[in-house]
């Protein structure tokens, strides 16, 4: 990376921990993208270069939050891959993994639960990578490709599914411990979890 993309990304990493600081203390609705740059540190116009409105900052930022928890997921998963020989216990480890983050760190939940959906990610994630890191999708479709005995009828609908199942159910029973607390919840979640992902299972080579 040359200086000019290093100081860009140091300018666009400012603005995100900014926004994100502003808007679980403040709300964003009485959050201006004065106070944005002001906090970040950074020209309006800098703020101007990246996103159209707060509102755009915020969806990205959500974006970018859960892609993260995805990401260190999946890398936790490489760690331990071999305890988790078949598909669906990969995605099962996953899932347990983001929800426990999110169940240790609330605020993080509170703040992008109600966007925790397939049509945000499609938003957000179609437009230029700001970040350079390498997308949520592109783990999953590895995933699906590194297991070659499955093979998956609408993969990115199972996703879907599976997104938008465990994202309203973890603000539930994380937050408000309905209708069991989480711990309890974890089995049922897992099982229907499972459940989807065998209904797109259209093929197995044994």
């Amino acid at each position: 990376m040359g200086k000019i993309q290093e100081n860009k990304q140091i300018k666009l990493d400012a603005l995100f921990k900014s926004a994100y600081d502003l808007f679980i203390s403040n709300g964003i609705e009485k959050t201006s993208i004065h106070d944005i740059v002001n906090k970040a540190g950074v020209a309006k116009g800098t703020f101007y270069l990246y996103f159209k409105d707060k509102y755009d900052i915020r969806d990205r930022l959500i974006a970018h939050t859960a892609e993260k928890l995805f990401v260190s997921a999946y890398n936790a998963l490489l760690t331990d891959q071999l305890l988790y020989p078949k598909f669906e216990d990969k995605i099962i480890f996953i899932v347990d993994y983001i929800l426990d983050e999110l169940n240790t760190n609330k605020m993080t939940l509170r703040f992008i639960y109600k966007n925790l959906s397939w049509g945000l990610f499609r938003k957000a994630l179609s437009n230029d990578n700001l970040t350079n890191e390498i997308h949520f999708m592109d783990f999953y479709h590895k995933m699906v490709e590194k297991n070659p005995e499955v093979h998956l009828k609408d993969p990115e609908i199972m996703l879907f599914t599976i997104i938008e199942l465990a994202s309203s159910t973890s603000y539930s029973t994380i937050l408000d411990n309905e209708p069991v607390p989480y711990e309890e919840m974890k089995p049922y979640l897992n099982d229907h979890i499972r459940a989807i992902i065998h209904n797109h299972i259209i093929e197995e080579h044994i």
